[in-house]
This record gives structure tokens, C-alpha cells and sequence, in this order.
């Protein structure tokens, strides 16, 4: 029985006490019989009861208003007009919608039924009349209720054909970045600019402003059970990047989905976290040079236990970067099997995740070809280097692609320690390169940082993924006149950050150089989807191959980023 059906009789009461109520009030003046006096108490009771349904329409009318407009009741429309509904244009309910016509039900009984008319009409004949008003409203009840149901099958049937069809949403970020390169010793222009044919050689790094990213996303179901997803970085218009780009099964057993396509390698806590997220402008050296820009093709299965304790990632990539061409083509075969186990063994859900302990250990096996013939299209993928924090022309920690390496390994170890505005995170991860007929090598590196929200806030935790997520202010910043003069303001979330970071690419006759840096970060989160970054960094760099006789240098910039998501 519909909720229509169910009240109709309160319905009824509500509608004729709405004509006796005045009786009632001049019982003094006519003597009502017992049973119409009886009639109109019990409407008084009812009035409550249909208050209740009114309230519960107009909620149902404004949630229905907000996600869209009422769509067309497909074989309703001549049900409805024929009750004198409010339809609007193709039969699709005006603002009012169907409350008003309810509420215009009442006006018509009190039109039938005039105060006078009771008044004047001798009290035994009152309840004749009600009973005869009663049964017209009756039918006319039975025939809106009728149509209601009709309306709200025909929108049922509408949500369960569009779930028959792929779905999209859109979204993306900017990221617009200004940098300016403070002091910098001789010997960082040579590693800025080390070709000596080039004009440049030798130049110290120049300032910039910059778009470090103009992202675009679509994203979507295709049905129920599987995904997709595309990402492109249109920061360099000339050459646009293709970033995530994957279809995927969903809701597979175990709490997992399997993705394929080009996605993010499980390696680097860093890495994995979103850029819309980490605290610091650029991220660390050892992330960036162990698994550089992060996502390779192929296929990977993500997954979680029931309780979030545990999360896992795993899967098989090609080595070389698509981002620009979005092709593999060669005989080389150069792929890595990847991992990720990480769990969450503290997580405070009476805080809502204010206090939170991560742990985490990633591993990877890579094969490459080192001894890659020049008719092969395929470069040889042992190489390991990053930018020091800034956005450069070039990348001053830098092993150069390592002739004779045929295999490496890397294992990383992750540690997050939150406690309401303050967070400790490191990572630390280490590189056995393999060569033939010449000496193994070995690299390392880690970084570590404190962060402290002076207003309060914290950095969530996403326990299905083991990634940080969105900061949210406890009051947006806002700066706007009030009526009453004078000016509104709300200072949103301010952040501070120090981090050290670590990086050794030099062994043996392989000298990418060894780095240190400090790097201060000051976040202003205007809202949950913008805000203002400032760093500050100060760094050194020993024992790189000479460039020009320098093997050292020293440097001190600052960055500014103004960031953006929708």
C-alpha cells in the first residue's frame, strides 16, 4: 500500500475539519450534534498526522528538485492532467509539483462546503453531507494515488535502464607554480646545463612561472561491475601527457579490482599519494628517482581486508615511460613485478582518524637490457635520477642510463605517525643493480618529515588505499563585506612542514651524484579544493661525475604554487 494510500483517510478529516473548524469555535451559537462534535475532534487529531505526511512530501519534492528535474512519467501524463495536477511543459511537474496539488484538494472541499452553509443547515443533516463530500474526495483520492504510483514506477524503471549504461563524471587540477632560484653555486650550472655544445652550457638555473600541471579527467562505471579512467596533463600545450589511463573488473572477490592499463607502480608512499595532497610542492628525491613519474602499462590487482586492516597491491609493468607517445614497441621486453603490503594497526574511529599509525613494505624486480642493440626501438631502462625539489631543465641527480645492467631490486619501507594536527612520516628504500661482467651496484636513499596544522586540522587517512587524503578547514577562508557593515572573514587551515631528504646514485664507476636538502613548507588551505604553497629549500650535491672539473654545488630556492581542483 503507498504512503498516499495509507493516509488517505487522515487526508479526508484534515480536509472537512478545515470547513468545520469555525463551527467548532461557534458552538455556543449552534448545537452541534454528538456525533459531528465527535467527528471534529478526531479531525483535530488528525491534523497532526497529515502535518507529518505534508512535511515528508515537500522533503522528497526539494531532494528530488535538487538532483534534477522530475523526469517524464512515461503513460502518466493524461492520468495526471485529467486530476488538474500542476503539468508543466512534455508532462514534466512544475516547481510546485504534486504538494501544491495536494494542497489544492482542501480548497476545493472548502468551496463545496461553505462555514455559512453549515451554519444555516439544521445540525441533523451535517453529517449526510459530510459523508456525501466524503465519498467524492474518496474517488478523487483513489485517482491521484493511481497516479503517483504510475509516475514513481516509470521512474524507477528510468534509474534501472540508466544503470544498463557506461557512466562519466568530469574533474581535474591546476597547478600554476612560481620559482625562484635564490643563490646557486659555479658548479650547479653545469649540472643545470651540462652539454657543452649547447649555447647554455654552463648557465645557472633561471627563475620561472610555471603550469606544473593542467589535468582533465573522465572516469566512469560501465555497469556494474567494471571502470574506467582517463587522465591527461595538458602542463606543456605542445605535448600533452597521458597519465592514468585504465579499464578495470570491480567488486571482485576479497574486496579487490583488477586495473589495466597505464596506472601508478606500487612503490613510493609519496608517489601513491595523490599531488593534490602531499604537503610539499615537489616529492623527495628517492621517490622520484627509484620509479620516475610513477605509472608504466600494465595490469595490477588492488584489494583490502574487511576490517581495513590490511591493504595489498601487486602486479606486472613495462618499463618504459608512455607518457608522450603511449607506446611499447621493441624486443626488448624490459618489465618489473611490483608489490605493496601495508597496514593500518592503530586507527582511531571515535577521533574520525585523528590518530592513525601506517606501516608499509613495497618491493619491485625489474628486467632491463643494458646491452640493447641499436636496432632495438627500446632504450635501455636502467637509469635512475630526479629533479632536487624544483622544477629544472634538467635532473642534477642523474646515473645516465647504466650500460651492462640487465636486472635490479628495490625494496622501500613506509612509516605515517599521526596524532591529531601533527604528522611524522619516512620512507626508506634501497637499489641492487645487477651487471654483466662488471661489479654490482648499490643505491639508497630516505627522507623524513614533521607536519603541524596551527589551526588544528589533520591530514586523513584513507585505510582501503593506505594513502593520505583531502584536508578539510574547519572554516574556509573567505573575506567579503557584511550588511552591517564592517567585513566577514574566515581563515581556513594553515600548515607547517620540514623535511630532509637523502639520495647516494654514486658506486663504483657510476657517479649520479649523492644529495641532501632541507625543504620548510608553508600550506594555506583556502578550502578543501584550493590553496597557496609556499617552500623554502637549501641543498647540497657531492660526489656527481665532473662536469666541466665540478663534482659539487650548492644551491637555495624558494617556490610558490597557487592549486586548484574540481
Amino acid at each position: 500500500m503507498s504512503t498516499l494510500r495509507k493516509y488517505r483517510w487522515t487526508f479526508a478529516f484534515l480536509c472537512f475539519g478545515a470547513i468545520l473548524a469555525p463551527a467548532a469555535f461557534a458552538e455556543d451559537e449552534v448545537k452541534l450534534d454528538p456525533q459531528v462534535r465527535l467527528l471534529l475532534e478526531r479531525l483535530e487529531a488528525a491534523e497532526k498526522q497529515i502535518q507529518t505526511l505534508t512535511n515528508e512530501l515537500k522533503t522528497v519534492k526539494e531532494a528530488q528538485a535538487k538532483a534534477r528535474p522530475f523526469p517524464q512519467a512515461q503513460g502518466t501524463t493524461e492520468d495526471l492532467n485529467d486530476l488538474g495536477l500542476p503539468i508543466g511543459v512534455d508532462g514534466v511537474f512544475t516547481e510546485t509539483g504534486a504538494e501544491d496539488s495536494l494542497r489544492d484538494i482542501p480548497s476545493v472541499a472548502r468551496e463545496m462546503v461553505s462555514f455559512e452553509e453549515i451554519r444555516e443547515d439544521a445540525p441533523d443533516s451535517i453529517p449526510a453531507e459530510l459523508e456525501e463530500r466524503l465519498s467524492l474526495l474518496e474517488e478523487g483520492w483513489d485517482d491521484l494515488d493511481s497516479a503517483w504510483t504510475k509516475f514513481h514506477e516509470a521512474e524507477q524503471k528510468k534509474k534501472f535502464d540508466a544503470a544498463k549504461k557506461p557512466t562519466m563524471s568530469i574533474n581535474g587540477r591546476i597547478h600554476a607554480d612560481y620559482w625562484d632560484f635564490v643563490h646557486n653555486s659555479e658548479g650547479i650550472g653545469y649540472f643545470e646545463h651540462p652539454d657543452p655544445m649547447s649555447d647554455n652550457y654552463g648557465r645557472p638555473p633561471e627563475d620561472r612561472a610555471l603550469f606544473r600541471r593542467i589535468r582533465l579527467e573522465m572516469k566512469g562505471d560501465i555497469l556494474e561491475t567494471m571502470l574506467w579512467r582517463v587522465q591527461l596533463d595538458f602542463n606543456n600545450p605542445g605535448t600533452p601527457e597521458m597519465k592514468d589511463v585504465y579499464l578495470g573488473f570491480k567488486e571482485l572477490p576479497f574486496n579487490q579490482q583488477l586495473l589495466i592499463g597505464n596506472q601508478k607502480r606500487p612503490l613510493g608512499l609519496d608517489h601513491l599519494n595523490s599531488s593534490r595532497y602531499n604537503v610539499f610542492l615537489e616529492r623527495p628525491f628517492v621517490v622520484e628517482a627509484f620509479n620516475e613519474d610513477a605509472r608504466r602499462p600494465g595490469i595490477a590487482m588492488y584489494g583490502y581486508s574487511d576490517d581495513e586492516l590490511f591493504t595489498w597491491r601487486y602486479g606486472a609493468y613495462f618499463l618504459e615511460n608512455i607518457a608522450t607517445d603511449g607506446r611499447v614497441i621493441g624486443q626488448s621486453n624490459q618489465m618489473s613485478l611490483n608489490g605493496r603490503l601495508s597496514s593500518a594497526p592503530w586507527y582511531d574511529e571515535a577521533s574520525g582518524g585523528r590518530g592513525y599509525l601506517h606501516l608499509a613494505i613495497a618491493g619491485m624486480a625489474a628486467r632491463t637490457d643494458g646491452d640493447r642493440n641499436d636496432s632495438d626501438t627500446n632504450q635501455n631502462e636502467a637509469r635512475f635520477r630526479t629533479r632536487v625539489g624544483a622544477r629544472t631543465d634538467t635532473r642534477w641527480l642523474n646515473t645516465e642510463r647504466i650500460a651492462a645492467a640487465d636486472h635490479y631490486e628495490i625494496i622501500g619501507l613506509e612509516s605515517i605517525f599521526n596524532y591529531g594536527p601533527l604528522q611524522l612520516v619516512s620512507e626508506y628504500q634501497h637499489n641492487w643493480v645487477q651487471r654483466e661482467g662488471e661489479e654490482n651496484l648499490q643505491f639508497g636513499g630516505a627522507y623524513a618529515y614533521i607536519s603541524y596544522f596551527l589551526t588544528g586540522e589533520h591530514i586523513p587517512y584513507d585505510r582501503k588505499t593506505s594513502t593520505i587524503g583531502r584536508v578539510k578547514p574547519f572554516e574556509n577562508f573567505f573575506l567579503v563585506d557584511q550588511c552591517t557593515g564592517g567585513c566577514g572573514t574566515g581563515w581556513g587551515a594553515w600548515n607547517v612542514a620540514l623535511r630532509y631528504d637523502y639520495l647516494d646514485l654514486s658506486d663504483d664507476n657510476v657517479l649520479g651524484g649523492v644529495g641532501e636538502a632541507w625543504t620548510s613548507a608553508l600550506n594555506w588551505h583556502w578550502t578543501p579544493y584550493s590553496k597557496l604553497q609556499f617552500d623554502a629549500s637549501y641543498g647540497e650535491i657531492d660526489n656527481h661525475r665532473p662536469v666541466d672539473g665540478f663534482t659539487s654545488g650548492n644551491y637555495f630556492f624558494f617556490g610558490t604554487r597557487f592549486a586548484v581542483e574540481f
